[in-house]
Order: structure tokens, then sequence, then C-alpha cells
């Protein structure tokens, strides 16, 4: 921090900053609990010594939920990992050691570093073999809210997850008093390895909340008996179910708010009239994204995905795999609210309570209804369903250069394969979904987060038009449980997606599936084109809809090889990843200038 910095600090900032510090020097007993950005009982990390280190070790470690023994994966021994806190401007060295009995890794997620310091293994390094260090040292180039987890097997299932928050070097945009990171997630006490087995063998293996004869009959009645059956049949012919929400649900999962259990009622604290920060993160390895709100309170969103953005005052976000949102609230009375945060698929909830007292708790809400997928969903717009899905033919128009409103269709361009066994379920339409919350949300009154609220603060530097377009389906096999970009599982590819080192180019994800896939590219920012031109919203993973065609413009800054994921932990590991490599016009990805 300059000296310049430290002289244009606000009375707020010294406070956060001095407890920093104070955390740093042992002597946190000076300073009351909520002046601290931490889980209240859980361990807070800065950097230490002239060479900026902190020590993590992974390993395994006893895990009790909801009163049942099993065992994680920790860092430091916890889950979640302790909470990182670094500062813009530092240079850090962040000491690895590996005391499981199999190689591991941790990328920090939505960091740009060089590609050597990613935490890939087979991309970016060879990972951490059992009882080996690794030193990840890189310039931290940004602020904001973030996290990192393992990319090696199934192993973030286990808990192999934490938070990290980033200071910014000037003058933080968001005032508040007192902050908290909330990191949401999924845990099971089956074996990962065995959880995807089940879900290979039996598509709705976790599935408990299937269409019922009496749902049939309710259908026949609301849209006759003709439509009714139709409905049925076109979800047959998409190997899907009107009910398949999420591959994995509440039947064997845990809902977790900071590694606690909905009984456990993890606490924040505050004082009447204070502004609290609330910075959440979605850590689930499984399939589940969150609707998240608090009773009685208004939120604003001030940054998603670690990026600042114009404050958006809301009811209701939701939030998907990897992805974070900051909130504001202000409670106005001295009494305890419940922080709600309710599957996709409602099969169950993570909570806790924000209380002027440890321990108080508030009502804790019904889960809603289970929602259902529609036609749209399908990729099938509401005026086409007396067409012959399988006889359209769009394999001559051009829709790279198409733009469409909010709640236009326009059909789908497929190669002529359809892209083959891995994509049994093809839409015909897409839509731009920009506007819609999601299923199962916008239907009672309540506000809620959509992306085309999302408004960077500061602009994009790279005001550039598009050099040139690239564009992938998000294919899968239900059936088969086969997840994949363009009909081809990352083992049927035969190299990477190339990108020119600084290029402007555009990125479009067109989602041929009828579930929704938080879509991860490492090393770069995605500027998701929701029409605010230059202060279009930077993100590092984009929610994805079924049938929704979405666009991000990309300029790839940094050379090397990166991820390019579902987060969807076992859509990674059945297909659906990708590298992409950025080079020199020569092919060159080393000497990278990353001062």
């Amino acid at each position: 921090m300059s000296e310049d910095n430290n002289n244009n600090m606000t009375r707020r900032r010294f406070l956060r900053y001095t407890a920093s510090m104070a955390a740093m020097a042992g002597i946190s007993s000076v300073l009351p609990t909520y002046a601290f950005a931490g889980f209240n009982d859980r361990e807070v990390l800065t950097p230490k010594g002239h060479d900026n280190i902190i020590d993590l070790t992974i390993g395994k470690m006893p895990h009790k939920i909801d009163g049942q023994k099993g065992e994680a994966i920790g860092i430091n021994g916890s889950v979640p990992g302790p909470l990182i806190r670094l500062q813009e401007g530092q240079d850090v060295m962040l000491r690895v050691t590996n005391e499981l009995e199999e190689t591991t890794s941790i990328h920090w997620h939505g960091i740009l570093l060089p590609f050597q310091m990613d935490g890939v293994p087979g991309v970016s390094f060879d990972g951490i073999a059992p009882g080996e260090t690794f030193e990840y040292q890189y310039p931290v180039r940004q602020n904001g809210t973030y996290w990192y987890h393992s990319h090696s097997g199934l192993q973030e299932q286990l808990g192999h997850y934490g938070p990290m928050i980033i200071d910014p070097a000037e003058e933080d945009p968001v005032e508040y008093d007192r902050e908290y990171p909330i990191v949401l997630s999924d845990w099971t006490f089956e074996d990962p390895h065995d959880v995807l087995d089940n879900v290979i063998s039996l598509d709705a293996y976790y599935n408990y909340q299937q269409r019922t004869l009496g749902e049939f009959f309710k259908d026949i009645k609301e849209k006759g008996f003709g439509d009714a059956v139709k409905d049925y049949h076109s979800f047959g012919k998409m190997r899907m179910k009107a009910t398949d929400l999420l591959d994995i649900t509440g039947a064997t999962y845990t809902y977790l708010m900071n590694g606690r259990d909905p009984d456990s009622n993890w606490n924040a604290l505050f004082k009447k009239g204070e502004k609290v920060r609330l910075r959440f993160i979605n850590a689930s390895a499984g399939t589940t994204a969150f609707d998240v709100r608090i009773p009685g309170l208004e939120m604003t969103v001030v940054q998603a995905d670690g990026q600042n953005v114009e404050p958006v005052p809301i009811d209701e976000f939701r939030i998907g795999i990897a992805e974070t949102y900051d909130v504001i609230v202000e409670p106005k009375e001295e009494k305890p609210y419940t922080i709600f945060a309710e599957s996709l698929d409602r099969s169950g909830y993570a909570r806790g309570t924000l209380a002027p007292r440890e321990g108080m708790s508030a009502e804790v809400p019904d889960l809603r209804p289970r929602p259902k997928r529609d036609m749209k969903d399908m990729g099938m717009a509401m005026d086409m369903d007396n067409m012959d899905m399988e006889g359209m033919d769009h394999g001559e128009m051009d829709h790279g250069s198409m733009e469409m409103s909010d709640n236009s269709s326009e059909p789908v361009k497929h190669g002529p394969d359809k892209h083959g066994i891995g994509a049994a379920a093809i839409a015909q339409n897409q839509f731009n979904r920009l506007d819609e919350p999601g299923i199962g949300l916008g239907n009672d009154g309540r506000k809620v987060l959509v992306y085309n609220d999302l408004k960077s603060l500061r602009p994009n530097k790279d005001t550039r038009d598009a050099q040139r377009d690239v564009e992938l389906h998000l294919t899968g096999n239900m059936e088969r449980y086969m997840w994949s970009f363009d009909g081809k599982q990352f083992h049927e590819v035969d190299g990477p997606i190339e990108f020119t080192h600084n290029e402007r180019l555009r990125l479009t994800l067109v989602n041929d599936t009828m579930m929704e896939h938080p879509i991860h590219l490492h090393g770069m920012w995605m500027e998701l084109e929701n029409g605010n031109g230059q202060y279009n919203p930077r993100q590092h993973t984009l929610l994805v809809q079924p049938a929704q065609r979405i666009s991000a413009l990309v300029t790839p800054r940094d050379k090397g090889r990166w991820a390019f994921h579902c987060h969807i932990l076992y859509h990674m590991e059945r297909g659906m990843f990708r590298v992409v490599q950025v080079a020199d016009e020569d092919g060159s990805i080393y000497g990278q200038d990353y001062s």
C-alpha cells in the first residue's frame, strides 16, 4: 500500500485494515469479533514476513455434520478452509503442503495470474504429489470476493475449498461497517465416486420428486388431454423429465452455510443501523444452485464475481456454482433475520441467522413448491408446438450477427450430425433469457436479480469490437450421463481452443440441454453482453440457462493454457471440459510480462 493511499483512508477502511493487521500480529483480542471479516470461529490468514507467505496444509480430517460422522479433506484442519485475505498490489507466496495419499491441487478461482500458478493438474502444472510442497507465487492484480478449491478428481466434494478476499489498493467504493463471507456448499457422506456411479447407472437416482399421476391429471385440466400428452412425449424424446432440475439433490446432500448444517444455525452479528456486507460464495461441488433471500430485509447487490457493479436493490438472487455476489443489508430493527439459501429444486436449504446477539434465530421459511421444466427449457418456442422438430433445417441460416430481444427466439444452428450421441437433447430454438431470474423464480412479487441488472461500476478498458466469433454448444446425454461441448467429451477432442494473445473475440455459448450450466473460463474475464456497452459486467463464471444463447467479449491478456469447463464437478468429470490456449501468432505461450 502506498503512502498516498494510507493518507487517504476513510475511518471505516482504517478500522478494517487495522483489524486485519491485528489478526496477523496475533493480538485479535484487542478488537471485537465483528471487526473481522471472518467465520467467527475460523482462521483468517494474511501474508506474513518479508516474502508475504501464507502456509496451507491439505489433509484428511474427521467431519461431523448433522450428528453424523465422516471424513473430509480439510485445509489447515477446517471445512471450509481458512479465509485468505490479501491486498491488491502485493506479491504473495502461498505454500501448499499435501498430506493426502493422492495428488492434490489448489485453483485460485477468478484470479488473474501466470498460468503456471493456476493450479490445474495436466493443464498448468503436474499437481502436488503426496508429501510435497508447492509454492504458488503471483502478483495480486485485482480486488474483490473470490475463493479457492481443489482441481483434482472429486476432492472438492469432500470439503477442499475456502474463501478469499482481496482488499482494494484504492478506496473501496462500497461503504459498510462490518462484513462476513458466506460460503454455501453441498455435503454428502457417500463416497463422491459412488455418487457419480449412481447417476451414471440411473440418471434419476437422486430425483425423488418425479411427476405424479395427480400432476398429470392437473396438466390435462389446465392444457387439455392432447397438449398434456404431447408435453410428456416431448420430454421423453429429449431424454429428460420435467422434474429433472438437479442431478444430485437433498436426497443425499446436506446443504451447508460456512460448513454448518441448518440446525447448527451459523450466526453473523450486527448492530441496528449498521451496513453489513455479506460476501456470498457458492462452493458447491454437485449441481446445487441456491436461491438466496433474507425475509424482512432488502439486499443491495454491489459486486458480482469479485467485480464492483452499480448497486441493485433486490429481494432475492440465484447464485450458480462458483459464482460470488456481495450484498449490503441495513437492519433497522434489533431482531434476528434468517439468511435462507434454498436449493433450486426445493429439496433442501442452507440457513444461518443475522442477529444482534449470538445464538438467536428467526423463523425459517417453508420450502417452496418444486418447479417444473417447460417447453421453453426444451428449446421450443410456444408457437412451434405443432411443428416437426426433427424436420427443421437451420444449417443455411447465418445467426452470427443476429441480436435477440429478451423474449424473442431464433432457430439454433447445429452441425449436420447434431453433435452426435453426446447430445441427446438438441434445442431447436434459443432464447436470450438475460431478463429471466430462472426456473421457479419471479412469480411471487419479489424483485429477483437477473443478469440484465448487472452494470460494471467502471468502464472496460478494451473498447474494440470483436474481431472474430467463437461459438460453443453445451451438450449432454442425461441417460448416459455424458456431458460435453459440441457433443465431444474432453477425451474426444483433437486439441485446445485457440485464442490469440490480446485479440478481441466474442465467445457465444448455446445451451442445448435442459439444465443450467455454470461455465467457468480460467485466466481472463468474460464481459457479459447485456446491453451496457463499455460497462458490461466482467465475470469469471456464467450460469447458462436451458435453451439460452449468451455471449461475452473476451480479451486474452495472459498467455498460457487455461481450463474452460462446466463447474458442476460431475459434469466436468464426465467430459464437459476443454483447454483454451492463449498464444502469440507464432504459437508461443511463454515470455509473458506479468509485471
